[in-house]
């Protein structure tokens, strides 16, 4: 049996990706706070460090299955973080936008709606500003990087400095989406659906809270896949500035 208590949530999610779907269901925080030792964020959330870690040695004895986007090299992994999470998002943002017209029809009665719509407004903006700035400056840089290291084109130019300071600041986007999600869950009494709500209520409460579930394996990939990954290829080409 391995020692959890000795290891991060996000070694463990990384080691097993399987953990992060337990780590949903007693809302373990393995993105954004990945970095907190497994004992420390059970407490954080409640829950008994125990009966998780019991659970988890199952999951990290199991035979490693390679066919996970955690096991995927830089370049196929972004790949799949555009194709499965920012093009979803961005496709929910759109189509969550349409469904405003149930604060016209419910505001009046329900005040938290107010909230809820103006956090909404900025969690999308933030979100759709934030991909871009992945897909057309740190994405295509993070590639280049695996070209280089591969031998296949000399190390690429850095617009940033170090890319210590472009992850530095997407992990602090990251950190202020789950901030802006708690906000909503708040307001909306963990998405709670009144007697009198019509079907767009229903599907727009229904629609943010499968937003909010993408958001943790998205940030999961970036934070504590990607990310390390990137740094890791730049730190060993030993660029001198």
């Amino acid at each position: 049996m391995q020692d959890l208590s000795r290891k991060t949530v996000r070694e463990i999610a990384v080691a097993a990706p399987a953990a992060t779907r337990l780590f949903e269901e007693f809302k373990i925080d393995f993105c954004c706070a990945g970095n907190k030792l497994f004992g420390d964020a059970c407490e954080a959330a409640g829950v008994d460090a125990r009966i998780i870690g019991e659970k988890l040695q199952a999951m990290l004895q199991a035979p490693p299955d390679r066919d996970v986007p955690e096991k995927m090299g830089p370049s196929a992994l972004i790949k799949h973080i555009v194709s499965e999470h920012h093009d979803f998002t961005r496709s929910e943002v759109g189509r969550l936008n349409g469904l405003a017209d149930v604060f016209a029809a419910h505001g009046e009665k329900h005040p938290e709606l107010s909230v809820v719509r103006e956090a909404f407004n900025v969690l999308g903006n933030d979100l759709v500003s934030h991909m871009r700035k992945e897909e057309i400056v740190l994405f295509p840089y993070i590639e280049k990087l695996e070209d280089a290291a591969a031998g296949v084109q000399a190390p690429p130019q850095r617009p940033f400095g170090t890319i210590n300071n472009p992850v530095r600041m997407m992990c602090l986007e990251h950190d202020e989406t789950g901030n802006i999600l708690n906000r909503i869950r708040r307001a909306s009494n963990d998405y709670a659906i009144p007697p009198d709500a019509c079907p767009s209520y229903n599907a727009f409460y229904s629609g943010i809270e499968n937003l909010e579930r993408d958001p943790h394996q998205h940030i999961h990939l970036e934070n504590n896949v990607l990310f390390p990954q990137a740094v890791s290829m730049e730190t060993k080409m030993n660029f001198h500035s």
